[in-house]
């Protein structure tokens, strides 16, 4: 007979005969012996004996052995990069070869289990795989007070031992090596999992061929917009053979949740003050295919061919198509329209047309992005020449290819782009045709994007024409790739500068917008006298304006308000934003203002994807059968041609 309910001496064995099928039951109970461990996997535990059927029913160690289970302990060193090993394998091990001592089986303890699982589950989440089945802390292990043994016992005692006579070693260690998309997907959660109060993960949509697009956000209240905190965002490797953004990037989230803990005050106050988004890849299909080939070009007898610089292979996506050339073209509209009496160049719609073409997953992923979030300023990472190209990038005459088009910002813009080249160890530099891939170029270090070459469809020029967003492109070097020991140098010249250029999107004034009962305002606009572009105000009426210093005459206005002007002076050493909050009175429109609020382009602003073309890049397809279709996961090669049932607990969704 089987007890229920309070536990007793032999609660231990109870819960294994339940887990059982009805005709082991009799002769487990009478027939448990211990014995000798077996399994190759697990034969460094801290104890000698096991019993069978173990804690899953294997009845035998030759059924253990060819269980899906057993094989996940087995390679799981691999599928991880080595994280978390020997703790993930030593877990699997106490319920595939439970500890027996005088005949009974003891549980390994359900404290360890939760605590490898809070440090190991975003390495799962970095290759995409659940957390197994049977590491269920609460179903499969026991509290102290059952009289639980810790399944690691034996790797701390080692531990202890190794690292007694050792000096303690730096709180964080950057590796400056290349990482596979996995890797870095796995870095990134590890990271925000480190830093909880501080950072967290999200995705933005998928790559062509699958792959998340993953942000890691810093702020001390992330996942939340506060009130008045402005938003920077940064965005790595949009060409995927360009790929030492990807890498800063990448070092720099380290950096950030290290310095935090370390109590470095530069670093806690901006995160403490700014909420900032990071993307290192946006390619990351064009990332493994040029990182393909540099392995396939590396001869280890000629260190020449080793230098991989491909203008070409791995820059567009997985349909080759080349990102910074798939946004749509605004700029063209503001050229065409640009004499109009009351146009403006901000919050310029997206042309139906835009949405025939072809339009890749991941500038469509971006651009619900930039919509979603108000951010202030933001840089793309490139590669194959060392400076900042800002706005505009396509030349204001088509029959131009290198003339000076500036935005009515040109001299916020020259300030934005200075800031990271001074800041950067060599950019701002004599630099007259550096690398000698388009011939002359600006000077310290700057320059506008179409006097540089002209093109359409640029990701920065889409940012500044339909948000607030402020976007600058930084050329990071003359090689695509860079050579893995060429990283750390890389860090070494750019670290100041994505500091310092983080820290002047508090530059300018930033205020709210509020009507006379003291609600915030959504979208009302704020213009400067003598710059023809606005930027509107977020979700609970605040807004962030950059702007040089000097004397600034500021508007405020929005649909049945009255209007409300200031004028304001911004001294030259400021290092905060201003403050210049606004109360518009309700009032009729009149008709000359509501002119004021028609842009003359195709559309509306708000209405993004009107004919619902990229439905399959948010809903899943569906098989015949009804069932949701999934692509399976690099890894699952592993289990595919496995003895038994395959493992799909093994698949998140």
């Amino acid at each position: 007979m089987i007890q229920h309910g309070k536990p007793h001496s032999d609660q231990s064995l109870t819960i294994i005969i339940l887990n059982l099928s009805c005709s082991s039951v009799g002769s487990f109970l009478y027939s448990a012996k211990c014995m000798d461990i077996m399994m190759n996997y697990c034969d460094d535990m801290s104890y000698t004996h096991t019993v069978f059927p173990n804690i899953l029913g294997h009845r035998t160690r030759e059924e253990a052995e060819l269980g899906p289970e057993y094989l996940l302990v087995s390679v799981v060193h691999n599928l991880l990069n080595g994280e978390c090993t020997p703790d993930i394998r030593m877990l699997g091990c106490s319920v595939l070869v439970p500890r027996c001592e005088k005949e009974k089986v003891l549980k390994p303890c359900r404290s360890t289990c939760e605590a490898v699982r809070k440090n190991c589950y975003h390495a799962f989440e970095g290759i995409e795989m659940a957390w197994p089945y049977f590491l269920d802390c609460d179903r499969f292990f026991v509290s102290d007070q059952e009289g639980c043994y810790d399944p690691l016992e034996g790797l701390r005692v080692s531990i202890q031992i190794n690292d007694s006579n050792t000096p303690e070693k730096p709180h964080t260690v950057i590796q400056f090596s290349y990482q596979s998309n996995a890797q870095m997907n796995s870095i990134l959660k590890k990271t925000a999992a480190r830093c909880p109060e501080i950072a967290m993960t999200y995705s933005i949509g998928r790559s062509v061929e699958g792959k998340d697009l993953l942000v890691i956000e810093f702020s001390n209240n992330p996942g939340v917009h506060e009130l008045l905190e402005p938003e920077m965002k940064y965005i790595g490797n949009m060409h995927g053979n360009e790929v030492l953004g990807r890498q800063l990037l990448i070092y720099l989230a380290q950096y950030l949740c290290s310095e935090y803990l370390l109590g470095n005050r530069r670093i806690q106050t901006l995160i403490n003050t700014t909420r900032i988004h990071i993307l290192p890849s946006m390619n990351p299909d064009g990332y493994e295919l040029a990182a393909a080939e540099l392995q396939d070009t590396i001869d280890p007898e000629n260190e020449e061919a080793q230098n991989y610089n491909s203008w070409t292979l791995g820059r567009g996506n997985a349909q080759n198509i080349d990102l910074n050339r798939n946004f749509p073209d605004l700029t063209t509209i503001v050229y065409s329209r640009r004499r109009h009496r009351h146009f403006r160049s901000n919050h310029i719609p997206i042309p139906d047309a835009y949405w025939f073409g072809k339009v890749a997953p991941e500038t469509y992923a971006v651009m619900k992005w930039i919509r979603s979030f108000p951010f202030v300023l933001s840089a793309n990472f490139h590669g194959g020449e060392l400076l900042v190209s800002y706005p505009y990038d396509l030349s204001k005459h088509p029959l131009e290819q290198k003339m000076f088009s500036p935005t009515p910002d040109e001299q916020v813009f020259k300030q934005i782009a200075r800031t990271y080249a001074d800041a950067h160890a060599t950019m701002s530099e004599g630099n007259s045709g550096r690398c000698e891939n388009f011939g002359s170029i600006g000077q310290d270090g700057i320059i506008n994007g179409a006097w540089w070459y002209s093109f359409a469809g640029g990701m920065q020029d889409f940012n500044y024409l339909h948000t607030n967003c402020f976007e600058v492109t930084v050329e990071l070097g003359c090689d695509k790739f860079p050579a893995e020991e060429e990283l750390y140098t890389g860090w070494k010249d750019n670290k100041e500068a994505l500091l310092t250029f983080m820290e002047s999107v508090h530059r300018g004034i930033k205020g709210i917008v509020k009507d006379e009962d003291g609600n915030g305002i959504k979208g009302a606009r704020i213009s400067v006298r003598g710059i023809r572009h606005d930027i509107t105000t977020a979700e609970n009426g605040d807004y962030w304006r950059l702007l040089t210093a000097g004397i600034h005459i500021l508007t405020a206005s929005a649909p049945g308000y009255t209007r409300a002007m200031k004028k304001i002076h911004l001294p030259a050493r400021m290092q905060k934003a201003g403050r210049v909050d606004f109360v518009l009175q309700k009032a009729v429109v009149e008709p000359d203002m509501e002119e004021d609020y028609r842009i003359p382009s195709m559309g509306t602003y708000e209405h993004f994807d009107p004919y619902n073309q990229f439905e399959r890049y948010t809903i899943s397809e569906q098989n015949q059968n009804g069932e949701e279709g999934q692509e399976k996961p690099w890894w699952w090669s592993y289990f595919s041609h496995a003895h038994g049932s395959t493992p799909t607990w093994l698949l998140r969704n």
